[in-house]
């Protein structure tokens, strides 16, 4: 069957029509709102019940309780399942990750002088726990793991657990207990969406409460973390995968069709355009789509299909980079792709993503798993004003400040006047003369 893919021409477009093209699946969440409510209301109260009971209801998965906890004897049945390529590419990738954020580590205090004898600063500290959520259902994701709990590693994180759905055998995938294993994480809970985020938020008999969850997932993951947000820091949010590419009129409309459905085929509530200013480019991916889909498996071309030719997805064509690149800043993409013999020219003009690759050879496939760079990323408009995972997502800072006898007086006479003027007398008192009588 002729599948259509979606063509928009930008400046054809009403603005209503034009802001329906930057919609999410989960710009609206009322929906799931209302359905993980009565889960995360049977988790609190059920605990591990709840989750075993939710296995069987949404994963398929028979399990019993005392099987919540991966064991170490699925750990080593694991390794056995594991080709040696796969867990040298398993490596590769963790090496990279790893590089990546110890980077970013701050150190472990900052002090400087403000004014003479008066000093400020930061001292940086781990969070205490935080759960990895590794998603399975529509595939197996240990660089998602990699890339959760790396960064935790990295910033000194006590506790950390990896909470990921089971197979309809009452398994974990493989590779991810690889992967687990292979960075040193030991604690794995067999249970997914709105019920794992219910059971980390309050706690179960077996699954700790934890301060953090981390990681991608489904439209009822991330409602059952916006419901939640009082009870769990809900961290970035990171909903269903979602990419833009642009490609300019020096690039091959194949090569452009090629990394349009790498984000498209993660699945039917994923979102994905190639923008371009090139009709010869547009008309040349529109046309190499086929050719593509027969070197993809049926379930891949179904979800990447189902985007492309919905209202999620497909081809623009703006009439100039200007127009191109305003469209892309308002969408805000978890990914970009800059497809030019010239890329670097386009980067001023991107204020608002999760990530940016540039060039011919820096497909999204090797942001997602091997670069380093953390594939973690802000979906549903987030980019524009949150960052992608990183190790400062792992870590708090308390302000640390020092004031010396020669610093004093001049740091509060102007305090003072400040708390005279707002009229807190206690302020006030607490640097005035009274305090000189009682310092020894």
């Amino acid at each position: 069957m002729k599948k259509n893919i979606s063509f928009w021409e930008l400046d054809k477009l009403t603005l209503g029509q034009q802001q329906s093209l930057l919609q999410r699946t989960e710009s609206d969440l009322s929906d799931y709102i209302t359905q993980v409510q009565p889960i995360i209301a049977q988790v609190r109260e059920q605990g591990d019940q709840a989750l075993v009971d939710c296995a069987a209801r949404f994963d398929g998965a028979s399990i019993t309780i005392d099987q919540l906890r991966v064991t170490d004897d699925e750990f080593n049945a694991a390794a056995k399942q594991v080709d040696q390529e796969a867990l040298n590419a398993i490596r590769f990738a963790a090496d990279n990750i790893r590089n990546y954020h110890q980077s970013q580590k701050p150190g472990e205090m900052t002090m400087q002088e403000v004014r003479s004898g008066s000093f400020v600063g930061e001292r940086f500290l781990p969070i205490p726990s935080v759960a990895c959520y590794v998603p399975r259902g529509k595939g197996s994701f240990p660089s998602v793991l990699l890339m959760n709990a790396i960064p935790a590693l990295v910033a000194g994180v006590k506790r950390i657990i990896v909470i990921t759905p089971p197979g309809p055998d009452g398994s974990v995938d493989a590779a991810t207990l690889l992967a687990a294993r292979e960075i040193g994480i030991t604690e794995v809970y067999k249970c997914g969406g709105a019920q794992a985020v219910a059971a980390v938020a309050y706690g179960t008999e077996t699954l700790p409460r934890c301060s953090k969850i981390v990681g991608p997932g489904s439209p009822w993951m991330v409602a059952a973390k916006q419901v939640l947000a009082s009870r769990i820091d809900p961290g970035i949010p990171a909903g269903p995968s979602e990419s833009i590419v642009f490609a300019d009129a020096s690039i091959d409309g194949k090569l452009a069709a090629l990394d349009l459905l790498i984000e498209a085929e993660h699945g039917p509530d994923s979102s994905a355009y190639l923008v371009t200013t090139s009709r010869e480019v547009a008309e040349a991916a529109i046309r190499a789509m086929p050719e593509h889909w027969a070197e993809m498996s049926e379930l891949r071309v179904e979800f990447s299909s189902t985007v492309l030719c919905g209202p999620m997805g497909g081809v623009v064509l703006a009439p100039d980079a200007a127009s191109a690149f305003e469209f892309i800043n308002a969408y805000a993409p978890e990914h970009l792709q800059i497809l030019s013999l010239d890329p670097w020219q386009y980067l001023g003009q991107i204020e608002n993503a999760g990530e940016v690759l540039l060039g011919q050879h820096s497909p999204s496939t090797l942001g997602n798993f091997v670069l380093g760079c953390n594939a973690v990323l802000p979906t549903s408009g987030a980019a524009a004003t949150v960052s992608p995972l990183g190790v400062m997502d792992f870590m708090k800072f308390m302000s640390v400040a020092y004031v010396t006898e020669s610093g004093y007086p001049e740091m509060a006479k102007q305090a003072r006047v400040l708390a005279t003027y707002e009229g807190f007398d206690g302020h006030a008192n607490a640097v005035s003369e009274v305090r000189q009588r009682h310092i020894r």
